[in-house]
């Protein structure tokens, strides 16, 4: 057997099949580059679900990966450590907040954000205990817990999990009327992605977010903005909130906050709602480690130049312009998306999903299939124009054969 089918057979032998991977092993990477154990190299479209968005081996954020791992990696909360207050005041004022709470993973600071709604909810808007209500929108995928998966409208995410956590109310995304009539006295939050990432990158209509800021304040509730897929510059602003010049009560961050070297999540809100917590209510032994920090402090440096930002949106506007030719052409069915993020809908005839991710590998072009015939792009933004115009090419090579 070659080194790729030898270590894919291990893989399948030794490990839970909770993954369906591409047939593809890598070895090593390098900016949007990425080479596998035989030295075949794949040009990487994924960027890892944008955690990846300033590129594989960021030369900035491993040197400041391996300047923490000789002083400190871990005190866990029980002690201050001197990367710590930095990293929640300069995450802060990225975002325009004031408090930090930080986390690992995407999940775990989506719970966090439950829990913050519930716990503001009880204490500082007075719904009666046990009682509080959080909206959330169908299709949504805010990660895996037991909890987040009771409110998936995905049945391969949410089947034989049960029974499921309540307390959450699901309607139409980007349907305001839905929105407003299921608000109730014990609504405490409204729970959305501002792009729908897994359900194949859905933008929602123009209004909607700027809609969704106003019932909230009408009625009392926190908007919180789910932007661990969209945040960060993927988009080409630092949030896609930007878009609409909507800012919510609190935003969920994961994924490239970490660089692609280290799980880095993070809960970012008001003094105001984050303060309902009071020692030992909540925590994390990894959550807010030094490395971490280290890591996180460097993202935030390098997206405040801007111009990681307005590289996705230049290189975005690229992007839908070729994939808009392609959905003139009969092989693309739509094209969805902002910046360097595209949700493309091929043509069913032509295959699944899976099926054109197969091929384009074959092309040596990585991405990933969702829901039927969905693929997503979303390369990491240090993609060089020419880079991606190889990719498309192999994407138009595929749609043609």
């Amino acid at each position: 057997m070659s080194a790729t089918e030898t270590a894919i057979a291990s893989a399948e032998a030794h490990s839970a099949h909770n993954y369906h991977p591409l047939p593809v092993v890598v070895a090593s990477a390098e900016g949007a580059w990425m080479t596998d154990v035989e030295g075949r190299r794949y040009l990487d479209l994924l960027a890892g679900y944008s955690a990846l968005n300033f590129g594989h081996g960021n030369r900035r954020l491993i040197d400041a990966a391996k300047a923490q791992l000789e002083r400190v990696t871990l005190t866990s909360r029980a002690f201050h450590h001197d990367r710590f207050a930095d990293f929640c005041t300069r995450l802060a004022e990225l975002c325009g907040m004031e408090m930090v709470l930080p986390m690992n993973t995407g999940a775990e600071a989506v719970e966090t954000a439950v829990k913050t709604a519930r716990k503001w909810g009880y204490r500082v808007k007075g719904v009666p205990d046990g009682m509080a209500k959080i909206i959330v929108a169908s299709d949504n995928f805010h990660g895996r817990t037991t909890t987040i998966i009771s409110f998936s409208t995905d049945p391969e995410a949410r089947a034989d999990y049960g029974p499921y956590t309540p307390g959450f109310e699901i309607v139409p995304y980007g349907d305001l009327t839905a929105l407003r009539e299921a608000m109730t006295e014990n609504t405490v939050a409204v729970l959305i992605e501002p792009i729908q990432g897994e359900a194949g990158v859905l933008v929602p209509p123009a209004g909607y977010l700027p809609g969704v800021r106003e019932l909230t304040r009408e009625r009392n509730l926190l908007f919180i903005a789910d932007e661990i897929q969209s945040g960060l510059g993927r988009t080409g602003k630092t949030f896609a909130c930007e878009h609409e010049g909507v800012v919510p009560d609190m935003y969920v961050l994961g994924k490239a906050l970490g660089g692609g070297v280290v799980p880095v999540s993070a809960v970012v809100s008001s003094a105001d709602i984050l303060g309902v917590f009071r020692p030992g209510e909540h925590g994390s032994t990894f959550g807010g480690n030094p490395l971490a920090c280290a890591v996180a402090l460097e993202v935030i440096a390098m997206l405040r130049t801007g111009e990681y930002q307005e590289r996705a949106a230049e290189l975005g506007d690229h992007l839908h312009r070729e994939l808009g030719l392609l959905a003139g052409g009969g092989a693309v069915e739509a094209v969805r998306g902002r910046g360097l993020w595209a949700g493309v809908d091929i043509a069913p005839a032509l295959g699944t999903g899976r099926q054109i991710s197969e091929r384009l590998m074959e092309e040596r072009v990585l991405v990933k299939d969702t829901h039927g015939s969905t693929i997503r792009i979303a390369p990491p933004l240090v993609i060089s124009k020419e880079d991606l115009d190889w990719g498309l090419d192999r994407l138009r090579t595929v749609l043609s054969a």
